[in-house]
């Protein structure tokens, strides 16, 4: 069946501003900016990033308003078909869950490339599995087991290209390559705890996505506004604190930063834009063609990141992370039931014999 233009759209959509997303955080932690003591340094503000985030899915929830007052007389669309009588405080435990591992994730970007750190997203699957079987009584089939085993394989040969080869020109060291890795593995687990929550008590609820996606941005970002207050008088661990006052995160500084610099700001909007573009067009996708899409597409994206990655120099190409890639794709699509299954055909004698054994045996009895 051939997709429509509207089909189309969407998927260049998904692809492009999923792919804005990693590279536009990414590209953020690359400026320099005047900080609040006057001094040029590094943009290291993973959970002032966080909380743009945030920002980008309240926009989802002001998305959803609009569709659904411009649309309520006329039928209705269908992404904000779904039952309004819930309590929104049903989300707020996925929030968490997504504050925890977007932060981690945040901080792993910073001391990875945004190309393992895309692939290493890919172990959430492994994750989800694991706690569906727990928490949702859920069987893993013998094909989900091969593409977990597959994930894995993939995410080994990434993490160990990352560890142990590296060139004259690599910008991040080994043990920063390393910990960051291991960062956003971590943060697949608290996402994958997200996920089957949200799977759990939020899915049988009806509520439209756009909307859910919208409750857990503002849930996350009136908790990290907090949080932020609190990380500012906070000293932070060894080696963590890389603002003026050394604490866990210095907000003010943060946004000083923004200020001095046109680059940062453009690209932290960046972020918050795409994050709203790309999670309406997955949902979308979602609904106009299938989760199986999305899967695709998201694949189609982390080779994008990962081409541009290379492009404008942000690592160095090792060959090594090629088969990785291929092998964590291919582990998702045997995952997901898409890669094709071959079956053997008897040829026409063996048929033939085994109609004739058959018979006999009727026969006998």
């Amino acid at each position: 069946m051939a997709w429509t233009g509207y089909q189309k759209f969407l998927a260049l959509m998904m692809v492009i501003t999923g792919s804005i997303n990693t590279l536009s955080t990414n590209w953020a932690d690359q400026i320099h900016s005047k900080g609040s003591d006057g001094q040029d340094r590094l943009f290291n503000h993973p959970f002032l990033q966080a909380s743009a985030m945030f920002l980008g899915e309240i926009l989802c929830l002001l998305t959803f308003k609009l569709i659904y007052f411009k649309t309520r007389n006329t039928g209705g669309h269908s992404l904000t078909q779904g039952s309004q009588n819930f309590n929104p405080f049903i989300l707020m435990p996925a929030a968490m869950f997504d504050l925890i591992g977007t932060s981690i994730m945040y901080i792993g970007l910073n001391l990875t490339y945004p190309s393992s750190f895309q692939m290493f997203r890919g172990s959430i699957i492994i994750f989800v599995a694991v706690l569906s079987t727990t928490f949702l009584d859920r069987y893993i089939i013998r094909r989900e087991w091969l593409g977990i085993a597959y994930v894995t394989l993939g995410l080994l040969i990434v993490g160990l290209t990352d560890a142990l080869y590296q060139s004259p020109g690599e910008t991040k060291g080994r043990n920063s390559l390393i910990t960051g890795d291991l960062l956003i593995i971590v943060a697949q687990v608290v996402s994958a705890c997200q996920m089957v929550y949200e799977e759990k008590y939020v899915s049988g609820l009806n509520i439209p996505p756009l909307q859910a996606v919208g409750w857990e941005g503002v849930f996350g970002f009136s908790v990290l506004s907090v949080l932020l207050v609190i990380f500012y008088w906070v000293p932070a661990p060894p080696h963590f604190g890389h603002n003026p006052r050394g604490t866990v995160e210095d907000a003010i500084d943060g946004l000083i930063q923004i200020g001095n610099s046109p680059l940062l700001m453009f690209a932290v909007l960046g972020t918050i834009v795409s994050i709203a573009f790309f999670n309406f067009a997955g949902i979308s996708v979602t609904k106009e063609m299938s989760a199986t899409h999305r899967m695709i597409l998201d694949s189609i994206r982390t080779l994008v990141i990962w081409v541009v990655s290379l492009a404008v120099k942000w690592q160095v190409f090792h060959w090594q992370h090629i088969i990785g890639f291929a092998i964590l794709i291919a582990g998702m699509c045997e995952y997901n039931g898409i890669l094709p299954r071959c079956f053997v055909r008897r040829a026409p004698d063996d048929q033939a014999r085994v109609v004739n054994t058959e018979a006999d045996s009727l026969e006998e009895a």
